[in-house]
């Protein structure tokens, strides 16, 4: 093999699996037909999954000709199309990503398969770095992509950070295999566009996408050096209780930006989102627990040193079993899980038996019949149920 399809391959596998077959995230466009034929020839098996976002009249058409490509290659292959209605609101690129991802994870674990490639390269590290420097990101958010993550049950895995944008399409030109390229790519209007041709632009200066994605990977060393203290610091000064946090006064002395990291990774856990909030409205929570204030963000509830869900933003009924407020699963006999509230709060009695305080408590699982209290296992009436976090409290990554 010549030395450059030595160095991809290489790349491939040192990031995935050999002998496991392989489901490989293929758009059409150049990025993912390169990785398709590089796990090939590295003797991957695998199969491959396209989503339509149905955001162009065009892209079924796209979807199905991607899928022709791989039946001449003997590659499985699905389209799994994303039903969004007429207008997509708010971001629409991170609202496709997040379909994408959901899709592509359906698809793995219907299909039984454990890791997911995606076709990402140091071009896209180096767009992520500019779009972090214009939204004035913290660490995380300049740190560079993650090359692999862990979401129910599927690894999805970035063998090509090592490799640049046009490498790669170098590549596939020398062997005649052609690829795709989406139009949106050009489109001024989505910020990722915007930051590609900002980067050429800055390349004069010696600003290049191989560049910027060293800094990136030096500045990922820093964030795990980091995540190394915020992690033993909240081991000192969190505990779990109910559902909620109670964090010490000694979380003060911490250096600021160990207790933002702290503060944002349990809002983050309380309330589900993907996203911490701005640092300015994390440090008005910081400040309310150092004083014993309250203060409400994200759907949670900063009150006396604890963190737990706002009353208002807890989710809706559902029956027992099924996963209550994003977080909770209760099981036992036939009922229907709902907060605790005021009224549970009446119907249990003496619920400071508990040790937890009302304010906890209030948003925790009860189980109901209509207006009667059946069960509320964590003011200690459980009788046939039981209520259980579906992910105990950690710290899932440095915050941006």
């Amino acid at each position: 093999m010549p030395v450059e399809t030595d160095r991809l391959v290489g790349l491939i596998r040192d990031g995935l699996p050999a002998g496991e077959t392989v489901g490989v995230a293929l758009s059409g466009g150049g990025d993912s037909t390169a990785l398709l034929h590089l796990c090939r020839v590295a003797g991957l098996p695998v199969e491959a999954v396209t989503v339509d976002h149905r955001l162009r009249p065009e892209s079924a058409a796209e979807a199905a000709a991607v899928g022709a490509a791989c039946a001449a290659l003997g590659v499985r292959h699905e389209v799994r199309v994303w039903e969004h209605g007429p207008v997509v609101r708010g971001n629409l690129m991170d609202a496709a990503r997040r379909a994408r991802r959901g899709l592509i994870g359906d698809w793995a674990r219907g299909r039984g398969i454990g890791v997911v490639a995606l076709g990402h390269t140091r071009d896209d590290v180096a767009e992520g770095v500019l779009m972090g420097l214009g939204r004035a990101a913290g660490l995380a958010g300049l740190s560079g992509m993650r090359p692999a993550w862990d979401a129910a049950g599927v690894r999805f895995v970035r063998p090509l950070l090592g490799a640049g944008r046009e490498e790669l399409r170098h590549w596939l030109r020398q062997r005649g295999i052609g690829w795709t390229e989406d139009p949106t790519n050009e489109d001024d209007r989505f910020t990722r566009v915007k930051a590609r041709k900002a980067l050429a632009a800055l390349a004069p200066l010696g600003i290049t996408g191989e560049r910027l994605a060293v800094v990136a990977g030096h500045l990922a060393r820093v964030q795990e050096a980091m995540a190394a203290q915020v992690t033993e610091a909240a081991g000192r000064v969190v505990h779990a209780t109910a559902g909620a946090l109670r964090l010490e006064p000694a979380l003060g002395s911490e250096p600021v930006e160990v207790q933002r990291q702290i503060v944002g990774a349990a809002l983050l856990w309380l309330s589900g989102a993907d996203h911490a909030p701005r640092a300015a409205e994390v440090a008005r929570v910081i400040e309310a627990l150092a004083s014993g204030g309250d203060a409400t963000l994200a759907g949670c509830r900063a009150w006396r040193g604890w963190l737990m869900r706002e009353p208002r933003a807890v989710g809706g009924p559902v029956p027992v079993g099924a996963l209550w407020d994003g977080r909770w699963v209760v099981s036992g006999p036939a009922g229907e899980v709902r907060a605790l509230g005021g009224e549970g709060l009446r119907q249990v009695g003496d619920w400071r038996k508990s040790g937890i305080p009302r304010a906890v408590l209030l948003v925790t699982p009860g189980v109901w019949r209509g207006d009667t209290l059946l069960a509320a296992p964590l003011a200690g009436v459980s009788a046939e149920w039981q209520a259980k976090l579906d992910r105990p409290f950690h710290l899932f990554g440095l915050v941006d």
